[in-house]
């Protein structure tokens, strides 16, 4: 499966010195050469040495960041081997301490935006009186550590608040957004034996008013081990009495952020559980530990996108999202957050931007999606837009075309550094991703990150460069799972990551690690197209697809057939008013030929109402091609885990056809 090697065309953005020598990796560089980092400001270098002296880097990031056990681990990494290794042995923290300790009381931690509606402001001494409320009342319900809390809330400021609260008394938080039908959040949430649920009226949403009390209730009525249900109003409609339930101002009133006692847990000790996309049976709960998510964070935020106490942080996401976890790990370092449950194209396609200016945002996150969106609808955001804070934009949940990254540079600002990240729930941070001290090539994220061992490994599990690979991780991280929900021999978890290289996690994405350090990616290794013995990642067919004007998006499928043939149908959504006639398809074929592989030009182009997804934004190729290879769908995949079942429906319908 080889690709091409890296071209020579320029970066679109270069860091200048002044942007190196002002971030806090260069600081943390300088503090960490006396613990054995390369002089200078060499990344290669930098990251070679975080993954060869895993002690020494993550002592190092403890160091830089202040991070305070309130009992000293007797090890670094006691043991290596994974699955199963043991970070930080004998430490005990808490995650909230991290979050509330030394702050401004009059400084902004949260801004809660939403369409049409005031800004709702919480400063560090609110935030951390109504953390305080919170974990009273927890405890007063008789929560304590291990017990979980479930939220069934859109992204408010009170989602945060909940979450805080709840890590605070050392129980599990997990929560899904309310985009879900009440079934799905119940396949999830029920699966944790929740004692207390939090719950909203709705959210507003594209200029609708979501109504979300009767979904509430009927979340509240699938979850029998729940004692107490908190109600967070949000869109002014009062929910109805009933025993147990509890209003939110009374939920968090009348303690002072000096009461708050945050119970001291081990490094390990859950913190939250987050669910996969359920596209394949019943979504597996993901468990991180306290002390891997603080120190991962600090790392990607501080480091990586180098978000500080100047900081307004804005990563338009949902609860039920890793990103949801991650953006709200901006106040670890003392960001101002921005939390905001409207649509990022409200009332208009810039509606994003828009809110980046109004709210003075430094460091922007959104979609591939939402860029190519902006780029067809002929949106200027530097032009129109007051971006004179923006420094960085981050992009995640797929492929950035190298067009889209042109786009950026041409009609946001060539000051504007893209920070392309992926990673994962699986480790709720990133892998690969951008750095202040790295250049940023098209349609390339700008290297692995550090502290991760990444690596490319070909069938054979040997490391390949230039060619399209495993991504594969050789040396553990902190914040991988501590396990999986109700897997308690952890066999499923060994299974999910570990079956295919022993030792050696593979996460099942294709990259091509470049000879410039700089990584691909080519899509999920279960969903490769495979054609006459030639493979390809489906991100490169889209990637050239979807830079076709009248093409909004693009799902291609390779499909085994029973006779020993091979289909390869591509399915578009085309914008308002075009016809998918011949001349278009020929353009199609022609950009997949020029631009991706002429031996994956597909065997037939077919117009279809959406592209089905999971509730996070992934598209469903695997679900799909089975339906297409004559799977009964319910047998495929949940219903509830996608986000329009009535666009499946359409493909199983096609599946039927002869």
């Amino acid at each position: 499966m080889a690709t091409e090697p890296a071209g020579d065309e320029r970066p679109i953005w270069e860091p200048d010195p002044q942007t190196v020598q002002g971030s806090q990796l260069h600081a943390f560089a300088r503090g960490a050469a006396a613990r054995g980092a390369p002089a200078g400001d060499r990344y290669a270098d930098l990251w070679r040495w975080s993954v060869t002296d895993l002690d020494a880097f993550w002592t190092a990031v403890r160091d830089h960041f202040g991070v305070r056990f309130s009992a000293e681990p007797t090890a670094v990494l006691a043991r290596e081997r994974m699955p199963g290794a043991i970070w930080f042995p004998g430490a005990r923290l808490n995650y909230v301490d991290q979050v509330l300790r030394d702050r401004p009381p009059d400084g902004v931690a949260i801004v809660g935006a939403g369409e049409d509606v005031p800004d709702r402001v919480w400063t560090w001494a609110e935030l951390g009186r109504r953390v305080a409320g919170f974990a009273a009342t927890l405890r007063g319900l008789g929560v304590g550590t291990g017990d979980r809390v479930a939220g069934y809330l859109p992204d408010v400021g009170e989602t945060v608040v909940a979450f805080l609260g709840t890590a605070a008394v050392g129980a599990v938080w997990s929560c899904t957004g309310q985009d879900y039908a009440a079934p799905g959040a119940v396949a999830r949430l029920a699966q944790l034996e929740p004692a207390v649920l939090v719950v909203a009226d709705g959210y507003r949403h594209g200029g609708r008013v979501h109504d979300r009390r009767e979904a509430s209730a009927a979340v509240r009525a699938g979850l029998p081990t729940v004692r107490a249900t908190v109600t967070v109003d949000r869109l002014g409609l009062p929910f109805d009495a009933r025993p147990g339930w509890i209003g939110w101002d009374a939920a968090t009133a009348g303690t002072a952020e000096a009461d708050l006692a945050t119970e001291q847990v081990p490094f390990d000790h859950p913190l939250w559980v987050l669910f996969s996309s359920g596209t394949t049976g019943l979504p597996k709960g993901i468990v991180h530990g306290h002390g891997g998510v603080v120190l991962e964070h600090l790392k990607g935020l501080g480091l990586h996108l180098d978000v500080g106490p100047r900081d307004t942080y804005l990563w338009y996401t949902s609860p039920s999202w890793m990103m949801w976890n991650h953006r709200g790990s901006g106040l670890l370092v003392g960001a101002r957050i921005v939390c905001y449950d409207g649509s990022p194209a409200h009332p208009g396609p810039d509606g994003l931007w828009a809110l980046a200016e109004r709210l003075g945002v430094t460091v922007l996150g959104t979609s591939p999606g939402y860029l190519l969106a902006c780029a067809k609808a002929g949106v200027e955001p530097g032009r129109d837009r007051g971006l004179r804070r923006l420094r960085t934009l981050g992009v995640t949940g797929s492929t950035l075309p190298p067009d889209a990254c042109r786009w950026v540079r041409d009609h946001v600002g060539a000051r504007v550094q893209v920070s392309s990240i992926s990673g994962g729930t699986d480790v709720v941070s990133a892998f690969v991703g951008g750095a202040p001290t790295l250049p940023v090539w098209p349609g390339e994220l700008s290297g692995p990150c550090l502290g991760v061992a990444l690596d490319a490994y070909d069938e054979q599990g040997r490391p390949v460069r230039d060619e399209v690979g495993e991504l594969v991780v050789t040396r553990p991280m902190p914040s991988m799972p501590v396990g999986f929900w109700n897997d308690p021999d952890g066999a499923r978890y060994r299974d999910a990551y570990f079956g295919a290289f022993p030792g050696v996690w593979r996460h099942g994405d294709w990259i091509t690690i470049t000879g410039r350090g700089t990584v691909r990616m080519h899509g999920r290794s279960d969903s490769t197209l495979n054609r006459n013995g030639v493979r390809m990642g489906s991100a490169d067919i889209y990637q050239a697809v979807e830079q076709v004007p009248e093409v909004l998006e693009a799902l291609v499928i390779g499909a085994e057939l029973p006779d020993g043939g091979y289909w390869m149908p591509l399915y578009v959504t085309l914008a308002p008013g075009v016809d998918l006639d011949d001349a278009l398809r020929a353009r199609i074929a022609a950009a997949i030929r020029e631009h991706a592989s002429p031996r994956h030009v597909p065997d037939e182009i077919v117009a279809a109402p959406g592209i089905p997804h999971t509730r996070t934004g992934k598209k469903l190729e695997v679900p799909v091609k089975r339906i297409l290879q004559g799977h009964d769908p319910a047998a495929v995949l949940d219903p509830r885990s996608v986000d329009d079942p009535q666009v499946l429906a359409w493909y199983a319908d096609r599946a039927r056809r002869p």
